[in-house]
């Protein structure tokens, strides 16, 4: 059992945590949705394809959810939930193994009342897993080749290469997606023993800086510094606008003249 010092300690971690994570969040400003659009736009382009789209994994309850799409026929997947283990999607999810299917229709796998819901019943398919060193994190697919009524081996390895940045996104800003990851971590710390205001949040940001890098990442001091105006009043937060638009003007001009 835990004692009330330690639980009191825990609770305090957990909203250290959750502030923090907010404002990394806030931010980075959805870089991880930017970079998974840009991915599902050139792969819907390349292939000329009427849709692409990606589905993530999510928990609580387990479910994929389709989280960004393209194509002229895309725009319908996107908020679309189904089981890990549903229809195409789930069978590349669940068995980490990419497929390509020339009439979806005659495929038992296929889920005709998800397809439905997004407004657009493909004729062919091609799928591929998201593969982290832990597993399978989502599926990228395509659908419909204008030219062409099949995929092709040489098909497949192309979208295995977008398969793998996307995963890169998907890694390189975990910090939008890792929330539960590092409360659990911060947790186990805290259950040992009761702990100081000071070093919960040296805790929070040991933890919370081992999704990146560099301990010293200048992301996650300005997060830290961000999180911390909560406590200021409205005359300082007035100042520290004013010095930041001076500091994007200035990144600004370092761009146009780069």
């Amino acid at each position: 059992m835990i004692a009330d010092d330690d639980l009191t300690a825990a609770l305090t971690a957990l909203r250290a945590v959750g502030r923090r994570s907010s404002v990394a969040r806030a931010v980075q400003g959805g870089v991880e949705e930017r970079l998974l659009q840009s991915i599902v736009d050139a792969t819907a382009s390349l292939f000329d394809a009427e849709a692409s789209s990606i589905a993530l994994f999510e928990t609580d309850p387990d479910r994929l959810v389709f989280r960004v799409a393209a194509g002229a026929q895309g725009a319908g997947a996107i908020g679309l939930q189904v089981k890990p283990t549903e229809g195409i999607v789930g069978y590349v999810f669940s068995t980490g193994q990419a497929l390509a299917l020339t009439d979806v229709a005659s495929d038992p796998r296929f889920n005709l009342a998800a397809a439905k819901r997004t407004g657009y019943v493909p004729r062919s398919i091609a799928a591929v897993p998201l593969l982290d060193d832990e597993g399978s994190v989502g599926v990228l697919q395509v659908l419909d080749k204008r030219g062409s009524p099949s995929f092709s081996l040489r098909d497949m390895e192309l979208l295995a290469i977008f398969a793998r940045q996307a995963t890169t996104a998907i890694t390189a800003t975990k910090v939008q997606r890792d929330t539960g990851r590092l409360l659990t971590e911060v947790l186990k710390q805290v259950a040992t023993g009761s702990l100081t205001d000071a070093q919960v949040e040296t805790l929070v940001s040991a933890a919370t800086r081992g999704l990146d890098e560099g301990a010293d990442e200048p992301f996650w001091r300005l997060v830290d510094h961000v999180a911390l105006l909560r406590s200021v009043g409205e005359r300082d937060l007035t100042l520290v606008g004013d010095i930041l638009e001076v500091v994007t003007r200035h990144a600004q001009g370092t761009r146009r003249r780069a």
